[in-house]
């Protein structure tokens, strides 16, 4: 026993000797699991012990990988090059016929720029290719590995000058399941069949800055998959609508260019979709799979048959992501990694590689080399381990749509679409009604009518807002979620949100001018040296168009945003200088409110006091003012209320019921304020048939109205013509009591004496 034991040391120690006396000039050769060989600071390939399983070639400063350059390794399993400078081809047969080969990965050969179409030939149990940081300008041509074994990996990463994937760029790659990761590359697009002959279990193609163009028919001629696609961190525009039926999980993170999706029955079996867009989770959200009875039978008999045969193949992992490995994965997978912890050479090196160790920062293009693995680390067994009968699960869609956004139309509910077209065309057509009546009119521009006029536009821009928010509701219908990026975020949702906050607050301000003008005339009836003139109304007016085009355009620079919701009204309220601007316009909508009650408070006592004297045409306006106003304040009273609390970040309502309050209710004062105060008046009627008589209509209306209106002035005056001449009173025409529009005989008389002055 002792003699044989003997004998068994002696022969260990005869093979060891053997491998030193055949190790390359600057390689190391050790025996671990396997036999290893590495080698550092080579020019030449040398020859290799014929028994080599592990091959790694660091900071080599090969020209060439020569044809049949490993041609004697007849147990090579796994060849590393990286780190050489001067690398710039792949001859024909460098890898050639290497019948258990599974594993190359060539890295940080930023000079390599050839690789012969034949290079990678006949290697039926290659598992893995890995090229990174390689100055290759074209796809390298693969076709001729001929992979037979269960599945493969290839992995193509920090390639910055491959600017697209041609046609059959994979074909004859493998016959079995394949899965690319080909990512941080020069790519602008794919071509149509780049995936054409293959059995596609994942694609990736995140973090490829330029890609822009996927090809419609990428996937065309595919016999399956792919089961994975991930687009994360590209500038991709569209997504292909054919060759997606077996997609289960897609991936398109900060693509901030990808607005649309493809119709969502292209989405079949979708399980999982991390995307960048809320709103695009929304089209997932009724999607379920539904099978019947014949289908049911087929998936449990392919989940039957897909665990047996992953009992029977086992787990294989790919290198290199050995942190994420399963605790039962088999230990011979490990093997090479764990021959390189136990050297002592190995560990003094800094590359950053599959079986270990840590990144040096002074390699690659000038960049920090990164394990481009990193944030992708799962078995490479299949990637995925479904369950093949899901029971009508909803889709897992990240990031779900928050209560700004929630998966609804522009107006959800059906009674808020008819109702919102409705107003909008009453504002419109009513307001525009008015404008044309008040500054065509043959009486001249008073302070009341030039402040209706342009109470009358701000109401306009109302109606305008509404008109847009209606049309493009009607144009998205059912399909809002695709048209939602483009809407909020582009010029058309700003548009309508300036148009909104312009209207609003310019109508406020021009009701609160209106209401102190009537207060001022009531007050001062009879004091015509301080009746307030055209000219300081005009002056009133700039000041508040300039006060309400700023607050129009502040979330037009930065200061909340017109973004946060369909509807286009300045609710994002995330940072303070947002809060405040919010708050700021409440407050001024309260402060006018407070302003105009305590006005028409004034204007109450002075009617009702038989000391004061006052005009009666004066006070009949204010009452009608007062109406207008109390009936526009309490449309906005719910809307601020709702405002105020969602500044503060307290929300009474959803913003789906909020809508009701903000699209109907909200701007219903800008349809009704023109029929109030306006064309429901025997005034503007008679102003109106005088406007249609100049063009030969309603001649006998208009003579009518005329003959009216003189009647009343003569009544109203009570003093006949020669009276007028002998006191020098100016003629002036006086209108019906019941036009608001119309101002009062001590103004008309002052506005006359200010224009001959």
């Amino acid at each position: 026993m002792a003699t044989n034991m003997m004998l068994m040391l002696i022969l260990s120690l005869v093979f060891v000797i053997g491998y030193t006396n055949s190790c390359p000039h600057n390689c190391e050769c050790s025996q671990w699991k396997a036999f290893a060989v590495s080698c550092m600071g080579i020019d030449v390939i040398p020859s290799f012990p014929p028994m080599t399983e592990f091959l790694s070639l660091y900071e080599t400063s090969l020209t060439t990988v020569p044809q049949d350059a490993f041609a004697n390794m007849v147990n090579i399993s796994r060849i590393y090059l990286s780190v050489d400078v001067s690398l710039s081809r792949l001859e024909k047969h460098s890898f050639y016929n290497l019948r258990k080969l599974t594993h190359i990965e060539m890295r940080n050969t930023r000079n390599l720029t050839f690789i012969h179409p034949e290079a990678f030939k006949n290697l039926p149990k290659l598992q893995y290719l890995g090229l990174f940081n390689t100055g290759l300008t074209i796809f390298p041509v693969l076709n001729n590995i001929q992979a037979d074994d269960s599945y493969f990996l290839l992995e193509l990463s920090d390639n910055p000058y491959i600017a697209a994937i041609p046609a059959n760029a994979f074909l004859g790659i493998t016959s079995d399941l394949l899965s690319v990761r080909l990512y941080s590359n020069g790519f602008t697009k794919v071509q149509h069949h780049a995936f054409n002959g293959t059995k596609l279990d994942s694609v990736y193609l995140h973090r490829n800055k330029q890609l822009t163009r996927l090809d419609e028919r990428m996937f065309a001629g595919t016999s399956s998959g792919p089961m994975l696609l991930d687009v994360s961190e590209s500038a991709v525009t569209s997504l292909p609508t054919r060759g997606l039926e077996s997609l289960r999980e897609l991936c398109a993170r900060n693509v901030w260019a990808l607005k649309k999706l493809p119709p969502i029955k292209t989405f079949r079996h979708m399980i999982t979709a991390d995307l960048t867009y809320p709103s695009h989770c929304c089209a997932f959200k009724n999607l379920k799979k539904k099978r019947g009875y014949l289908e049911d039978i087929i998936c449990n008999l392919t989940a039957m048959y897909n665990q047996l045969q992953k009992r029977s193949v086992g787990t294989f992992a790919i290198p290199g992501l050995h942190s994420s490995m399963e605790p039962g994965t088999d230990s011979g997978d490990n093997l090479f990694r764990d021959t390189y912890d136990h050297q002592d050479f190995y560990s003094s090196l800094h590359y950053h590689t599959y079986f270990g160790g840590h990144p040096d920062d002074d390699v690659g293009f000038g960049e920090t080399l990164k394990n481009p693995q990193e944030d992708t680390s799962h078995e490479f067994d299949s990637r995925y381990d479904y369950i093949v009968c899901e029971e009508g699960e909803e889709v897992a869609c990240f990031p779900a749509p928050d209560e700004f956004n929630p998966c609804e139309d522009i107006m959800g509910f059906s009674f808020l679409r008819v109702s919102v077209w409705f107003v909008s065309l009453l504002a419109v057509l009513g307001n525009l009604l008015v404008l044309l009546v008040l500054l065509t009119s043959q009486y001249k521009l008073s302070v009341s009518r030039f402040l209706m006029c342009h109470l009358a536009f701000a109401d306009l821009c109302m109606g305008i807002y509404l008109l847009l928010i209606a049309s493009v509701d009607l144009h998205t219908r059912s399909e809002y979620y695709n048209h939602a990026i483009d809407w909020q975020t582009g010029p058309g949702c700003n548009l309508a949100g300036f148009f909104s906050v312009f209207a609003s607050e310019l109508s406020v301000y021009t009701l609160t001018t209106i209401t102190l003008e009537r207060w001022y005339a009531i007050t001062y009836a009879m004091r015509l040296d301080r009746k307030l003139r055209l000219s300081h109304a005009s002056v009133i007016m700039l000041v508040g168009w300039i006060f309400c085009l700023l607050l129009a355009l502040m979330p037009l620079i930065g200061v909340s945003s017109y973004q946060k919701v369909s509807i286009c009204l300045p609710m994002d309220t995330q940072t303070l200088v947002d809060q405040i601007y919010i708050l700021c316009v409440l407050v001024f909508n309260i402060l006018a409110f407070v302003v105009i009650c305590a006005c028409y408070i004034k204007i109450y006592c002075a009617v009702h006091n038989p000391s004061h004297r006052s005009a009666n045409k004066d006070t009949n306006i204010a009452k009608r003012m007062a109406v207008l106003i109390f009936t526009d304040f309490l449309c906005m009273a719910p809307i601020s209320l709702y405002a105020m609390t969602a500044a503060l970040d307290h929300p009474l309502i959803t913003v789906s019921n909020s809508k009701i309050l903000l699209v109907l209710f909200y701007p219903l004062n800008s349809c009704a304020n023109p029929f109030l105060y306006a064309i429901f008046t025997k005034a503007f009627q008679g102003d109106v048939f005088i406007l249609l008589s100049k063009v030969g209509l309603c001649q006998r209306q208009a003579q009518l109205f005329r003959g009216q209106t003189i009647s009343s002035k003569a009544s109203s005056r009570g003093i006949t013509r020669r009276e007028r001449e002998q006191t020098g009173a100016k003629e002036t025409p006086i209108l019906l009591l019941d036009y608001p529009g119309n101002p009062s005989a001590t103004q008309q008389q002052e506005d006359s004496d200010g224009q001959d002055t």
